[in-house]
């Protein structure tokens, strides 16, 4: 049971027949009169169990686009139900209305339609909805919470896929659908031409070479070359780290999601470029794996696996890593560390198996760069600015020093603010493509 302000108001009103006769029993009187209207009201008012709810709520909805979830009421009792509904759906669902008003004769249904706009990635959910009914005279009113569970499964926004095509059309060019010349020798046959001065004698193809016979001119052997280009059909792991440094929130976005960021954007250029592309999310334990997906599948379940992911408030346990790349892979593949590379001391266990790592694969290490120490390092207004600007000093030199130190274990480093990072990152996969390395 409820009461309503109308309620409220009418013992309110009983000060003035108090004032005007100035006898003490008018206000139990008018108190009386007052708490019987409120029962006749509550037992005319219709029962909100009689009334049936059935939720429809979408599957899934993209951080950042909106969507609508719908109830759908049925009056199974003998009284009109004059209500107020409220559907409790989580707070960073972003659900509004929260509240609607509806009438529901006797043996009729609605449907009310509620929008729900997400602030953050993960299952949203609403386990009830509860129901105000009120009597005629809206004095008091009869409550109860009804079980309607539902959920929808908000995915990373993925946001970065604006800088796709550009590194389309410049993939286009590196697979030579435009006439644009590649340099590199990469790794898979192509073709034979005849030799030329300046030529790596290791590419002659000896075989070719004396079924060509010799030189009319010359008197010479005809020595054949072998032609290469990129290998297709590589493979591509991303590793994601979901540990206590990814739960950081640079320039109002959290690591996790500029990685997940640059995952996506990397994995949708890989698979176009007919590469295998695998993702693995770790900690101390794996908390997400897609293996085996290529084209339009790869995407999906890509983004169905990071939707659910936080990161947990612990370290990271780098020791288990190659393991973790052999179980996936025994190939020679390019492994992409989205990671924090900022603080030598943080970093160390990272350094300690980037050798076995580069020892068999290409490593890449991709790291968010917090814009906000380049600002700090550049104010010298006043004194306390002086003493933060020298702190954003140290912490950029230990930066550099550390991408030096991934440099020299045979790693390489991609480092950038978190709009710029995931382009950065894709950037760099193709100029592996361009110079044969991949």
């Amino acid at each position: 049971m409820a009461i309503t302000g109308w309620f409220v108001l009418l013992v309110a009103a009983g000060a003035v027949p108090l004032v005007l006769t100035g006898q003490a029993w008018v206000m139990p009187a008018w108190l009386a009169i007052a708490l019987a209207l409120g029962l006749v009201d509550l037992a005319l008012a219709g029962s909100p169990r009689a009334v049936r709810v059935e939720r429809d709520a979408p599957r899934r909805v993209r951080l950042g686009e909106s969507t609508v979830a719908r109830l759908h009421l049925a009056n199974t009792g003998r009284r009109r139900v004059r209500a107020l509904v409220r559907d409790a759906w989580q707070p960073s669902a972003g659900a509004a209305p929260t509240r609607q008003r509806v009438d529901l004769p006797p043996g009729e249904r609605r449907v009310l339609e509620t929008t729900l706009r997400p602030l953050r990635r993960g299952t949203r959910r609403a386990e009830a909805v509860t129901i105000r009914a009120f009597g005629p005279l809206r004095l008091w009113a009869r409550q109860a919470t009804i079980a309607a569970s539902g959920d929808v499964l908000v995915l990373p926004a993925f946001e970065a896929r604006r800088h796709l095509p550009a590194r389309l059309a410049r993939l286009r060019e590196l697979d030579g659908s435009t006439s644009v010349m590649i340099r590199g020798q990469g790794t898979e046959f192509d073709s034979l031409r005849d030799y030329v001065r300046g030529d790596d004698v290791r590419s002659i193809d000896w075989r070719a070479s004396a079924r060509r016979g010799r030189s009319a001119v010359l008197d010479a052997p005809r020595l054949v070359v072998r032609t290469w280009r990129p290998e297709r059909d590589r493979r591509v792991l991303v590793v994601v780290d979901s540990g206590r440094n990814a739960a950081a929130r640079i320039a109002n976005e959290s690591r996790i999601d500029t990685a997940f960021e640059s995952a996506l954007l990397l994995g949708a250029l890989a698979s176009a470029a007919g590469d295998r592309v695998d993702l693995l999310i770790h900690d101390r334990r794996v908390r997400a794996r897609v293996q085996g997906a290529n084209g339009p599948d790869l995407l999906a379940r890509m983004v169905e696996a990071m939707a659910d992911v936080e990161p947990e408030l612990i370290e990271t346990d780098w020791t288990a890593l190659p393991g973790l790349v052999r179980s996936v892979t025994t190939q020679r593949a390019l492994v992409v560390l989205c990671t924090t590379a900022d603080a030598p001391g943080a970093a160390r266990s990272l350094l300690a198996v980037l050798p076995e790592l580069a020892q068999r694969h290409l490593v890449v290490v991709a790291s968010v760069e917090d814009p906000a120490v380049l600002e700090a390092s550049r104010e010298r207004a006043r004194l306390s600015d002086v003493y933060l600007a020298a702190a954003a000093e140290r912490a950029l030199a230990d930066r550099a020093r550390l991408g030096a130190a991934i440099r020299r274990l045979g790693g390489d480093l991609v480092s950038a603010p978190p709009s710029e990072l995931p382009p950065a990152l894709a950037d760099r996969y193709l100029a592996l493509k361009a110079a044969g390395r991949l």
